[in-house]
């Protein structure tokens, strides 16, 4: 007599949005079918749900308000649903500050997560001095509309334009200490190193710089797309948070156009 493998219990996924960005990019998504996954999107103090709090531009006093927010809500949930998992994603700016959280919640918790999906961004060690430069509004402007991640509606009124170039520029002013607070950034557990072939910003190759950050080997996939593949289509990031071997829920294989690569972190 044979027994039914009993469910698991669900992922709850913390994921954290791009420069510019609030974590209304992910009001959206939705879990694939048969995949046991939350979504719950986080914001830095000032952003989104937040906005009235005030804003911290100290990166490791940000990480631990961000990690505060994380770390209430996992205890509230488990409240409910005892034996929740969780993970985080983080796709480009919010990458390095899933991570960064991840690990400040992890020590908190004493419990890690079952794995962090970073999603076009570049590591620490190869972050630039600079990203907009000394780029005035309406030349920032063009690069988000040239980097598609910014849905067209919003360009087309005035005062969310500002509202997102004033974003834009507190978050540069947020990643120019990634170099600096995170290049010691050390985790235990997996990461998936998500990485679209055609983004012009972060190619796969510097992506699995991130493996240096984690002790336990990780996993590198690749998809077709641009910067903002993973975002604009997120099913394959989503599965991935649950099964992060970048296989399907039903055990097959990635879809055709993706590849997979373990990676192995520092030794």
């Amino acid at each position: 007599m044979s027994r039914a493998t009993p469910p698991k219990t669900p992922v709850r996924l913390y994921c954290f949005p791009h420069a510019g960005a609030s974590s209304l990019v992910y009001r959206g998504w939705r879990a694939p079918q048969g995949v046991p996954l939350e979504i719950v999107g986080v914001d830095q103090p000032g952003r989104g749900p937040r906005a009235r709090d005030a804003r911290v531009t100290h990166y490791p006093e940000l990480v631990a308000a961000m990690a505060d927010q994380v770390a209430a809500d996992l205890r509230a949930a488990r409240a409910e649903r005892p034996g929740l998992r969780w993970a985080t994603f983080g796709h480009s700016f919010g990458a390095t500050l899933s991570l960064s959280v991840a690990a400040t919640v992890a020590r908190r918790l004493g419990e890690r997560p079952e794995r962090s999906v970073l999603s076009a961004a570049l590591p620490p060690r190869l972050q630039p001095e600079t990203v907009i430069g000394d780029l005035d509004d309406d030349a920032l402007l063009a690069k988000m509309v040239a980097d598609g991640g910014t849905a067209s509606a919003l360009l087309s009124n005035t005062t969310m334009t500002r509202l997102l170039v004033r974003m834009m520029r507190e978050d540069e002013e947020i990643r120019c200490q990634f170099g600096r607070e995170t290049s010691t950034l050390s985790v235990d557990h997996p990461l998936v190193l998500l990485a679209a072939r055609d983004d012009p910003h972060v190619t796969p190759a510097q992506m699995a710089g991130w493996a240096e950050h984690s002790t336990v080997p990780s996993h590198r996939v690749e998809i077709p797309g641009g910067h903002f593949a993973a975002v604009l289509q997120p099913e394959r990031a989503l599965a991935l948070a649950v099964d992060g071997t970048a296989r399907t829920p039903e055990g097959r294989p990635g879809r055709e156009g993706e590849s997979l690569t373990c990676v192995s972190g520092p030794r």
